[in-house]
């Protein structure tokens, strides 16, 4: 005996075979829904302003030292040649400052080395700059990786600058809701 509350069981002979059921037969679905919650960044104007600046110093000294970088390789591995200030010559001459084949210049200061090891830190540097900019944003984690590739390959880290300042200031201006009062 059931209920009122309760619903008899249904009869299996009374359901439809599985392979007659089409799309038609089907309900509709539920309507997704919707974006709750707002538009948020983790600053202040002022501090998402000031990291942008911040990011895109750092993004041009990287693509600058990344550019001498480029041609560093080139003269090492194309033509056999580093660039050395000071020192002695292999014959005995000064040198002030020349391309000179490695290990052929004695007290002088390779630049090459110098170019790489600077490119490096400015290249971390520049890492902390777009991590600073990125987690005020609350970008996806996507964009970070996008943002760091752009001071891994020579001028994409002007391009990707450009990019990041014009989508930045457009969000800004966008929701400027979303911006931290305190």
């Amino acid at each position: 005996m059931t209920t009122p509350d309760q619903q008899p069981p249904v009869d299996p002979n009374t359901l439809p075979d599985p392979e007659d059921i089409t799309e038609a037969d089907l309900p509709a679905p539920p309507p997704r829904p919707e974006k709750s919650a707002p538009r948020r960044f983790a600053g202040t104007d002022q501090q998402i302003k000031s990291a942008l600046m911040m990011y895109k110093i750092c993004a041009w000294i990287t693509g600058i030292m990344l550019l001498l970088l480029v041609f560093e390789m080139i003269f090492k591995y194309g033509y056999g040649t580093e660039l050395y200030a000071g020192g002695t010559l292999a014959d005995g001459a000064a040198n002030s400052l020349s391309l000179q084949p490695e290990d052929s210049v004695t007290g002088g200061l390779n630049l090459s080395i110098a170019v790489l090891i600077a490119h490096g830190w400015l290249y971390v540097v520049y890492l902390v700059a777009a991590f600073r900019l990125w987690s005020l944003m609350r970008w996806n984690g996507m964009r970070l990786l996008a943002i760091a590739g752009g001071g891994v390959v020579p001028f994409l880290s002007f391009i990707v600058e450009k990019r990041v300042h014009r989508e930045t200031m457009q969000e800004l201006a966008d929701h400027p809701e979303a911006l931290r009062r305190y």
